[in-house]
């Protein structure tokens, strides 16, 4: 009998089962990945081809052809499965952080995000002044092709003309309503009312030139006729008009007058390192950097540890061998986790609202938790304790049932107290698989944006500086400062980022360093 078992194992090992699996698995992941690799190459080929953008559609027709090459033969199999996993890699990761870092050294943000030539046409275009006695034309937005054009009827004559960023030429054949609005056009395609809304923007920038001036849309359904109050003068690089000229700075992207202001549309240029320096010199900046720094890492070690504690508490009791009804309690327990976070820390802020908070009426107290600092502060990291714990809780779980009860048998054996063969032998091996874990929590509660934004937002703000506040984090503090009441500014954003990004990353160095050594000890 024992003869016909090692057959029948031999039999099954030398059974082409497991190998038809793999090469069918093979051969369908072989699919996906060309059939990714084809739709997005017809997704992008004729954009390119439309824009002209020859080198970024010869870099796309070269990877694709790698690509097929690659799956379509039985060569360089490890190749096969490391290729998806570097694409992605580099899209996610790589890619982000060096858009990020090569930001931080622009003046990138809301005046800055196009080129001079860009500039330029945003600023006569947007300084046109409607012509004295100049007519009101009725407007009609339409299509030629893909490129917007105006349908506008002259009020005098009624003669529908159609105008462009090249000019103005009669159009004939058209059909107007009653109210003036063109409601057909040969060749053309009328935008509905929703259509020409969703193209406001469009619509305001358009301008189409005449002898005297331009033209411009006045809302959706009017244009007139009008003179730009500031026009460009190539021999001085400069802006003539009201308040000028205005000189082009080339190291900060804008025009200025010799009074020191600067028109509000400027160009993207590289400002080197001068980001980095106004955070470090800037005293409206530098002043509290420290001070927000160092409740950043009270906040986010209080999160991590607070959460551990209690998370590998709850955990250890569940662990019990006589605890009943784990089931039940391990449902009842993860169901912070479960509901979505940004409903919750609204439920939190109004809990801890001084008036008809929840827990002033429990305690029948009138406290102002979120109007002073210590308060608030206690406040988001019970709120963050309540809402992390969780999580622990089920990696510490995960990690209990994998460490073998003879250890700490053998442990009471040998005399030690419970609390001593947990701090020696459980909490060990606990660190050991949950060190990491610890790590990517603490980098996410050191920017945890939605915990602060959602309940306190940043407050309370002193009187004296309403820039900062008692609960802000680098990254709520920092959102303001580049998207406060200035405008978005993403160069110094980015700028921020890095230092945030190099603390972080310090931090967490240092700590997987400690870790490595720790997995040497308990190996």
């Amino acid at each position: 009998m024992a003869l016909d078992v090692r057959r029948e194992a031999a039999e099954t090992a030398r059974s082409p089962r497991p190998r038809r699996q793999i090469t069918t698995a093979f051969v369908v992941s072989r699919i996906a990945v060309l059939a990714v690799a084809a739709a997005i190459l017809l997704y992008a080929v004729p954009p390119l081809v439309a824009a002209g953008s020859w080198v970024s559609l010869g870099l796309l027709g070269a990877a694709s052809a790698a690509i097929a090459y690659l799956y379509l033969t039985r060569r360089f199999v490890p190749a096969k499965y490391l290729v998806p996993g570097t694409v992605f890699l580099i899209a996610f990761q790589v890619f982000p952080v060096l858009y990020t870092v090569t930001t931080a050294f622009t003046n990138f943000g809301d005046g800055h995000r196009g080129d001079k030539a860009a500039a330029i046409t945003a600023i006569e275009t947007g300084s046109v002044r409607q012509t004295p006695g100049s007519p009101e034309y009725a407007l009609t937005a339409a299509l030629r092709g893909d490129r917007l054009v105006f349908l506008l009827v002259d009020p005098a004559t009624k003669q529908v003309r159609v105008g462009d960023s090249s000019g103005l030429a009669p159009l004939a054949g058209a059909r107007v309503g009653i109210t003036g609005k063109v409601l057909s056009a040969p060749g053309l395609r009328v935008l509905k009312a929703p259509e020409a809304a969703a193209r406001g923007q469009e619509i305001t920038a358009l301008a189409v030139p005449t002898g005297d001036g331009v033209i411009k849309a006045n809302g959706l359904s009017r244009a007139v006729e009008g003179k730009a109050a500031l026009l460009y003068d190539a021999g001085c690089d400069c802006v003539r008009g009201d308040g000028g000229p205005w000189t082009a700075d080339e190291s900060q992207g804008y025009f200025v007058n010799a009074g020191g202001e600067h028109l509000a549309q400027g160009w993207q240029v590289n400002v080197g390192l001068d980001n980095f320096a106004r955070v470090l010199t800037n005293p409206t900046i530098s002043g509290y950097f420290a001070g927000v720094l160092g409740w950043n890492l009270v906040f986010a070690l209080a999160s991590v540890l607070g959460t551990f504690a209690l998370g590998m508490a709850v955990a250890l009791a569940l662990h019990h061998p006589r605890m009943r009804g784990t089931r039940v309690y391990r449902i009842v327990l993860i169901l912070p986790y479960a509901m979505p976070a940004f409903a919750m820390l609204l439920v939190w802020r109004d809990m801890f609202n001084r008036d008809f908070g929840l827990i002033n009426q429990l305690l029948g107290a009138d406290i102002d938790w979120l109007g002073q600092v210590g308060t608030a502060r206690l406040g988001v990291i019970l709120v963050n304790l309540w809402l992390g714990f969780p999580y622990m809780f089920l990696v510490t779980t995960g990690a209990l049932q994998a460490i073998p009860r003879e250890l700490t048998e053998a442990a009471a054996i040998d005399g030690a107290t419970p609390w001593k063969a947990f701090r020696r032998v459980t909490l060990p091996l606990l660190l050991v698989a949950l060190t990491p874990l610890l790590i990517s929590s603490f980098a996410y509660n050191f920017n945890n944006f939605n915990a602060i934004a959602l309940t306190t937002d940043g407050g309370p703000f002193p009187a004296d500086s309403p820039q900062v506040g008692g609960t802000d984090l680098l990254i709520t503090y920092t959102f303001r400062l580049a998207f406060g009441a200035g405008g978005a500014q993403f160069g110094f954003a980015a700028a921020i980022s890095v230092f945030i990004f190099t603390i972080v990353a310090v931090i967490s160095a240092v700590a997987f360093r400690r870790t490595r050594r720790q997995e040497e000890i308990y190996a």
